[in-house]
């Protein structure tokens, strides 16, 4: 299993929502991935990031999958609309 960790920050901390929404569609849509959660960020401080994404797939090739499958890449484009930073680390446990 491999864990992916996403986080974002926004332009506008407004869209946090949208991208919560959109990121959690995914869940059951895309062959590998185990589970999907997202959130937005209830700290506010400087060192936060506005939105985080958790997610599991059941081994790198299914990470690399879910990287490329067209539901995902649609989410991506929006979230890239959107996002001014980001950052995200990839494990395994």
């Amino acid at each position: 299993m491999i864990k992916h960790v996403v986080m974002w920050k926004l332009k506008n901390i407004s869209d946090g929502d949208e991208v919560v929404k959109r990121l959690k569609n995914l869940e059951g849509r895309i062959p590998g991935l185990i589970s999907i959660d997202a959130g937005t960020d209830t700290n506010r401080s400087g060192a936060a990031f506005d939105v985080v994404l958790i997610s599991q797939h059941t081994s790198q090739e299914a990470l690399n999958s879910y990287q490329l499958h067209p539901e995902h890449l649609e989410v991506k484009e929006y979230i890239g609309s959107v996002v001014k930073e980001r950052i995200v680390v990839d494990f395994s446990n």
